[in-house]
């Protein structure tokens, strides 16, 4: 000992003097269990960011987790903006919840990208629109993260919609408005999110230390049953035994006497078996019996097929249309057709006009069961629209 505290040592210190002898983060999660969640939090980020891809259609790169304790100042320092809280609560595997933290730039990135944007229509206020869509998308993510944790965990995880909020953290917070565990020390899992080259920033995972500890225990647990059972099954395996020489059947020993050549594994009338030599003779080659097969005679003859002609049996009369004319068919009046993308129908109102790709006067299109058939013109008949048919189409 060199008499000299490291910082840890400092903090753990000054913690315990202002808490009363408050119980020092190193107690509460050790060294193995941190590393057992950076795991699990790598394995379920890694598939979450495999769909933010098929979302965005950019480049997602997420980087190996950094696992600490923190409390609220730690993260009121590293957000100096408003950023979203999105809070993910699990139903079934676990009890529990987590909070991902997003900068305001990143989730309006996010979302204009998933609204068929290119990612730089990051102008305005976060609103409702952008809260609605970072939601949906963290659902997806974590649904497939749940999905990854269910299978180390070796139990079925499912989630509740996630719940995202804007939080000005360098404003006053209610408590009753963050979640319990924030007032207290937590866990934080700190990643680099990359999306192509519109965002490079941190986000962050927190975790109620209980929670965390819970899901260290179900690893344990899960790695401890599958040793034992493998060690298990390595003990009370069989040794392996010599497969059986399949028996020749009796269709195939008929068939190869009918045709008058050797069934595999069965020796030629008067010629002896493949590796064996005949009394007094030396063991052929395999270039001798090869010979030797290709002297003997084979019985060959042409294939007989029996001829067709133009007989047709006298039962089968002409098709009769008649069976199919009341069967029902949805006729559709086409006026027009156009596209347009997620936030400009977001956009609708009562009033919004929407041109279509049809020109004013030009014939409409008649479908069939979704076939186009004909060309027509809009009539009204009393008070109803009605179609004037003016072209079939051949």
């Amino acid at each position: 000992m060199d008499g000299v505290m490291s910082q840890e040592e400092i903090s753990a210190l000054l913690n315990s003097s202002t808490e009363g002898g408050a119980v020092s983060n190193e107690d509460l999660l050790s060294d193995k269990e941190k590393d057992a969640i950076g795991e699990i939090a790598n394995i379920s980020m890694g598939t979450a960011a495999t769909t933010l891809f098929s979302l965005v259609n950019r480049k997602v790169e997420i980087s190996t987790p950094v696992v600490s304790f923190a409390n609220w100042s730690d993260i009121c320092e590293a957000y100096e903006k408003p950023c979203v809280f999105i809070r993910i609560g699990y139903t079934v595997g676990l009890d529990g919840s987590n909070i991902l933290v997003l900068k305001e730039h990143d989730v309006k990135v996010i979302t204009d990208l998933m609204m068929g944007g290119d990612g730089t229509n990051t102008d305005g206020e976060l609103g409702e629109l952008h809260l609605s869509a970072i939601s949906e998308a963290m659902n997806q993510m974590m649904g497939s993260a749940a999905t990854s944790m269910s299978s180390m965990l070796n139990k079925v995880i499912d989630i509740s919609p996630p719940q995202a909020d804007l939080i000005d953290l360098q404003e006053t917070i209610d408590e009753s408005v963050i979640d319990e565990f924030l007032a207290g020390e937590f866990v934080k899992i700190r990643f680099r999110l990359e999306i192509g080259d519109l965002i490079d920033s941190d986000i962050m995972q927190l975790y109620p230390i209980p929670f965390a500890k819970e899901m260290c225990e179900s690893v344990t647990k899960n790695m401890e049953e599958d040793t034992n059972a493998t060690a298990g099954n390595k003990e009370s395996a069989p040794a392996p035994q010599p497969e059986p020489q399949a028996a020749p059947q009796p269709a195939q020993q008929a068939a190869a006497q009918q045709m008058g050549q050797p069934m595999m594994g069965a020796p030629m009338m008067g010629q002896p078996m493949m590796g064996q030599p005949m009394m007094g003779q030396p063991m052929m080659g395999a270039q001798d019996m090869s010979q030797m097969y290709a002297q003997q005679p084979v019985n060959v003859q042409p294939a007989q097929f029996q001829a067709f002609t133009g007989n047709v049996p006298m039962g089968y009369g002409p098709e009769n249309i008649d069976l199919i004319m009341d069967v029902p068919l949805e006729v559709t009046v086409e006026l027009g057709r156009t596209s347009k993308s997620i936030k400009e129908i977001l956009d609708f109102t009562p009033g919004t006009i929407i041109e279509l790709n049809r020109i004013a006067g030009e014939p409409i299109d008649v479908l069939v069961n979704g076939k186009y058939v004909a060309k027509g013109e809009v009539v009204i008949i009393e008070e109803s629209y009605g179609i004037r048919i003016t072209e079939i189409i051949k």
